[in-house]
């Protein structure tokens, strides 16, 4: 794949969907990109993650491991897909399994490549932030209707 291509991919991306191709085209030309043969694990739950993924190709399933031991299937995902967004801006813990559906490409997009971009496009950093405090929202959104399934 060609630097164009990755850029095109990355603005399908919504957390960078209004961030211009020349901005994109630093994290793209700092991006590794990764292929999975169908079956193999991108990451596992828990471990910590450092970077984020966009799926240029393929799909990629996430599973958690429930409380009793079972696994459950959460989603299937694919193209323009960012996993683990906040990786690229905080340590955390993955979430879920991520494992190839089908043979699939990403695209790695490492913490101190994305805080280059952040530092070096300070207008990125805001657009990134209201996309961020959005996902937020609405994770809480979901997590308020669900509570009174548990309360």
């Amino acid at each position: 794949m060609s630097l164009n291509d990755d850029i095109a991919l990355l603005s399908l991306v919504p957390l960078f969907a209004d961030i211009d191709d020349d901005k994109l085209r630093l994290i793209a030309f700092g991006a590794e990109r990764r292929r999975l043969n169908r079956g193999q694990q991108l990451f596992r739950e828990g471990a910590p993650a450092d970077c984020a993924f966009a799926i240029a190709s393929g799909s990629i399933t996430l599973t958690r491991n429930l409380v009793d031991g079972s696994v459950e299937m959460v989603d299937t995902v694919g193209r323009g897909t960012l996993l683990s967004e906040l990786a690229m801006i905080s340590f955390v813990e993955r979430k879920f399994t991520a494992t190839a559906e089908e043979d699939s490409e990403v695209i790695r997009i490492n913490r101190p490549l994305f805080r280059r971009m952040l530092e070096e496009y300070p207008e990125v950093a805001v657009v990134v932030e209201g996309r961020i405090k959005a996902n937020l929202q609405a994770m809480i959104d979901a997590m308020q209707r669900l509570a009174p399934k548990f309360g």
